[in-house]
């Protein structure tokens, strides 16, 4: 999943195109032992990069995931690197990666929680290939292989995202659900079968859409509060959200929403510029927070204004 979240990005940023051709060296070459998940690329041919990533996403292709390292980092340990630096950059606070394939090592390793990060982040930062995690199969070098998530045949709702499976680490699901505009992920680690994965799976997003629903605390585009401007041609500002914002809640629980502004807010004031915050607790529990923004410009008065201004506010009025 990372060693796929980093190609996705690479694309995004123009520091990979499509259509690159990366090479298949003897190192990540697949013999096809049966021991592994390979894509079945030949020794010293040329792949593109979506080809590569497809092989990544949907066949868990050690060899398209070794090639794709070594393209981008000259070695699987140079790839490491950036793995553990987006790791941290994502607040994975339980990994660390040794290798882009998930093959075993001591050092190798991550957690329930890490793996649900990441895959909000491939969801939320890789839109524009978020659905190959949903594709059921893909054909390469004359060799179709199909998708091991089952529950993207059973389950209309589900569109992501990856199986694994090592001896050590047993049968691995992780799931993402969409249902009525609310999306679940689930992570299932160390069954015994395809099928425990995918039944547990199941049983995990059946509890969490019966048991949470979606809570927009604030309608987009509402004033939440005014905000007060000091030397400013307009002494106050609308604050509104920075972005619509929703919370997964526990069904039937009411949720508070309180603002923080920022103290001492001095024009010159840009619109979108951060004012503050809008905390959401439930039961004297915090839930989430997001941006509170200026609603439109605020200039910087003249200077007679500001003169004023600064006397009146000394004395208080």
């Amino acid at each position: 999943m990372m060693t796929s979240y980093i190609v996705e990005q690479a694309l995004r940023s123009g520091k990979l195109k499509q259509t690159d051709l990366v090479t298949v060296s003897q190192n990540a070459w697949c013999r096809g032992s049966g021991t592994e998940s390979c894509m079945y690329l030949p020794l010293n041919s040329q792949a593109t990069v979506i080809d590569i990533l497809r092989g990544i996403v949907i066949q868990s292709g050690n060899d398209a995931s070794k090639a794709i390292a070594e393209h981008m980092a000259g070695s699987e340990a140079g790839f490491a690197k950036l793995m553990n630096a987006e790791a941290q950059r994502l607040g994975m606070t339980y990994t660390q990666f040794v290798n882009p394939t998930g093959l075993p090592d001591p050092e190798h390793k991550s957690s329930a929680r890490d793996l649900a990060i990441l895959a909000r982040a491939i969801i939320r930062d890789s839109a524009e290939y978020y659905p190959i995690y949903a594709e059921h199969d893909f054909k390469y070098n004359g060799i179709k292989q199909g998708n091991r998530n089952a529950l993207l045949y059973t389950d209309p709702t589900v569109d992501g995202l990856k199986t694994g499976h090592t001896a050590e680490a047993g049968y691995c699901l992780v799931t993402s659900s969409k249902r009525n505009d609310m999306r679940l992920i689930s992570v299932i680690l160390n069954t015994h079968s395809a099928q425990a994965r995918a039944d547990h799976t199941r049983t995990l997003l059946g509890w969490g859409f019966g048991s949470f629903e979606k809570a927009v605390p604030i309608q987009p585009g509402a004033v939440v509060t005014t905000a007060k401007v000091s030397f400013g041609k307009a002494d106050t500002v609308g604050a509104v959200l920075g972005a619509p914002w929703m919370l997964t809640v526990p069904r039937g629980q009411q949720v508070q929403a309180t603002v923080e502004l920022k103290p001492g807010l001095e024009a010159p004031v840009a619109k979108g510029a951060v004012v503050g915050k809008v905390v959401a607790t439930s039961n004297g529990k915090p839930l989430g927070e997001t941006p509170l923004v200026a609603q439109a410009d605020v200039e910087r008065a003249g200077l007679l204004l500001r003169t004023w201004q600064y006397v009146a506010k000394w004395f208080g009025k």
